[in-house]
């Protein structure tokens, strides 16, 4: 099974990680729509990135569902955040608003310049997106972003450990 696909000029492959630990150009945060760090990712941000991205985001305010915005991610490994403020829990139509916010952020990090972007498995675990139906759309809808004019170069999706792996590494290989 291969953990990585070529698409046009670009790149789109699978590595297990702490997302807010590595050597980035730029990562995907699911964001809430207040952009408020927060739990989870958004307190390994907040500790591991210092107050600069909190002003930032301050600054910013707030953001529809479905949009995402580029900070600088302070003290971390990474340049930027996208932050995309995705479906939340048990919402309606939760497919096709994860599909719609993947497109905003990737066409967002596509403004910005950014060439290499990394996503972490977007709405599954705490918005309760099934693992392998987040995969699936996070695949397709990256590839689709790729094959069009695109001047990302190497996107990655870091999921933490094999449990969200493998459904990420089955829709890659479909």
């Amino acid at each position: 099974m291969s953990t990585s696909k070529k698409i046009n000029n670009s790149t789109l492959r699978l590595e297990k990680g702490d997302i807010t630990d590595m050597e980035l150009e730029a990562f995907v945060f699911y964001a809430q729509s207040d952009l408020a760090l927060g739990s989870g990712f958004g307190n390994a941000i907040s500790m591991r990135g210092g107050l600069a991205i909190k002003k930032e985001l301050e600054s910013i305010g707030s953001l529809e569902d479905g949009k995402a915005v580029v900070t600088g991610a302070g003290e971390m490994k990474a340049t930027h955040i996208v932050h995309a403020v995705g479906p939340k829990f048990q919402e309606e139509n939760i497919e096709s608003k994860l599909e719609t916010t993947m497109i905003n952020t990737l066409k967002t990090a596509d403004e910005k310049g950014i060439k290499q972007l990394a996503f972490p498995p977007m709405g599954a675990n705490f918005y309760g997106i099934p693992l392998p139906d987040c995969a699936r759309i996070m695949v397709k809808t990256i590839t689709e972003h790729l094959k069009g004019k695109s001047g990302l170069k190497d996107v990655l999706i870091i999921p933490m450990d094999n449990r969200e792996f493998k459904p990420f590494e089955k829709a890659l290989n479909s």
